[in-house]
C-alpha cells in the first residue's frame, strides 16, 4: 500500500491553518485538479481523489483534532494494515509506533523514513505564472510566450553540489541514512525516536567543497521562455496544467508542472455567459417600426439580420452556433442579440409637427400592449 502523503500537504497549507483557509485552499486545488478542466491529464482524477481526502479530514474539527494527534492512524484504522504488522497497520518496531502517536507532544519527532529516503529521487515542486490575454484570444485560442522561473540542475556540477574534481561524502553521523534514532526516557520507559541527521541536514551526504554556481544546492533559478498554445473557449481565471515545466527534481526525479492561470480582458462590445455571447444593438425608431435588414457584429465578424416590422426595445433573438468554442469540443455555443430602440433627440419643429400629425393618424388598435394595460386598469379600479 503506498504511503498517504501529509494532509497539510496535499493542501498546501501550514498546520494550524483556520476553517477559512482549509476551504480557500480546498478551492485552488479544486481548480487545479478538477477532471473536467482538465480532460487531458487522467493523472488528476488520482490527484483530485487525494485531495476531497485532505480536506474531508482537515474540514471536520473531531477528524481534524484525531489526525493531528495521530496522524493517518488516528483517522483511518486500516492505515497501512495489509503489511502483515498487526493492527498496528506495519509501522515497524515499537520505537517507531510510539513515534507515530507521540510526535507530536515532543517524544522525539522527526522523520521514520527508510535509510535509502534521504538519496531517493524526488519531484520538484510545481510553480505558478499567470498570463493576461484578450477577449478575442480566449474566443479563438492563441499563442503566447510565457517567461517563467524555475529551479534547473545545475550545469556546473551536473546536480550534485559538489565543486569541480570533487564528490560529496557519505555523512558519517547517519551513514547517508539522513536520520538519526535517539533514545529517550519517559514516564511510559525508554521510546526510540527518530529524527533528521543534524549534520547533514537529511541530505546523508556531507559536500566539503560546493559548487561556486549552485553553492551545493545541485539546482540553480534559472529564467525561461515557454510557447504555450492557449485553446479556444477557455475562460477567466482558468488553470492550465503544463506538465514537466515546474521545477526539476532532486536526485533525478521528475520535475514538477507550471500551473499557468490565464486572465482574460473584458470586451467592449460583448459579454461572455458559459459559451454563449450577449450584445445590444441600437435601432433607430423608423427601424424598430417598419423592419429592416441590420448589421450585427459577432466574434466572426459582421453578420445581417432582418428585424420585423414593430420590434420593441427589449427583444432579444438568437445566432445559433455563434457563440465561442467549447473547450475540446466542435460545437460552439450561441449569441444573443438585445435591440434597444434610440428615441430620436434634438427634433426641429418642423420633425415634431411631423411626428405630431403621424401620433394623430394612430388609435389604441396601434399599441397592443398599451390597450392591455388600460384594459387591466379599468378592470382592477371598476372605472
Amino acid at each position: 500500500m503506498a504511503e498517504k502523503r501529509d494532509y497539510y500537504e496535499v493542501l498546501g497549507i501550514q498546520k494550524g491553518a483556520s476553517e477559512d483557509e482549509i476551504k480557500k485552499a480546498y478551492k485552488k486545488k479544486a481548480r487545479e485538479y478538477h477532471p473536467d478542466l482538465h480532460p487531458d491529464d487522467p493523472s488528476c482524477e488520482d490527484k483530485m481523489k487525494e485531495v476531497n481526502e485532505a480536506f474531508e479530514v482537515l474540514n471536520d474539527p473531531d477528524k481534524k483534532a484525531r489526525y493531528d494527534q495521530f496522524g493517518h492512524a488516528g483517522v483511518d484504522p486500516n492505515y497501512g494494515g495489509a503489511d502483515g504488522a498487526g493492527g498496528f497497520g506495519g509501522f515497524g518496531d515499537m520505537g517507531d509506533i510510539l513515534e507515530s502517536i507521540f510526535g507530536g507532544f515532543g517524544f522525539g519527532g522527526g522523520s521514520s523514513r527508510s535509510s535509502a529516503s534521504a538519496n531517493a529521487p524526488k519531484r520538484g515542486a510545481d510553480i505558478q505564472e499567470s498570463v493576461t490575454i484578450s477577449f478575442m484570444e480566449a474566443c479563438k485560442g492563441t499563442k503566447q510566450e510565457i517567461k517563467i522561473n524555475r529551479m534547473c540542475t545545475c550545469e556546473a556540477c551536473k546536480g550534485t553540489g559538489a565543486g569541480e574534481g570533487t564528490t560529496a561524502e557519505i555523512c558519517p553521523d547517519c551513514h547517508g541514512r539522513g536520520s538519526v534514532k535517539t533514545s529517550q526516557r519517559t514516564p511510559f520507559g525508554a521510546i526510540s525516536s527518530t529524527k533528521v541527521c543534524p549534520h547533514c541536514s537529511g541530505k546523508g551526504k556531507i559536500i566539503q567543497n560546493p559548487c561556486p554556481s549552485c553553492r551545493g544546492i545541485g539546482r540553480i533559478r534559472t529564467q525561461k521562455t515557454v510557447s504555450v498554445d492557449i485553446p479556444a473557449g477557455i475562460g477567466d481565471r482558468q488553470t492550465m496544467r503544463l506538465s514537466g515545466q515546474g521545477d526539476c527534481g532532486v536526485n533525478g526525479g521528475p520535475s514538477g508542472d507550471l500551473m499557468l492561470n490565464v486572465n482574460v480582458k473584458s470586451h467592449s462590445l460583448f459579454k461572455r455567459d458559459g459559451f454563449d455571447v450577449h450584445c445590444e444593438i441600437p435601432v433607430t425608431y423608423a427601424e424598430a417600426v417598419l423592419g429592416a435588414e441590420i448589421t450585427v457584429p459577432t466574434i466572426d465578424g459582421d453578420v445581417k439580420y432582418n428585424i420585423s416590422e414593430g420590434t420593441q426595445t427589449g427583444t432579444v433573438f438568437r445566432l445559433k452556433g455563434k457563440g465561442i468554442q467549447k473547450l475540446q469540443r466542435v460545437d460552439r455555443g450561441n449569441q444573443y442579440v438585445k435591440i434597444n430602440v434610440e428615441v430620436p433627440k434634438n427634433l426641429t419643429k418642423k420633425q415634431k409637427d411631423l411626428l405630431k400629425a403621424f401620433e394623430d393618424s394612430l388609435n389604441e388598435k396601434n399599441y397592443a400592449k398599451r390597450q392591455s394595460f388600460f384594459e387591466k386598469l379599468k378592470k382592477k379600479f371598476d372605472i
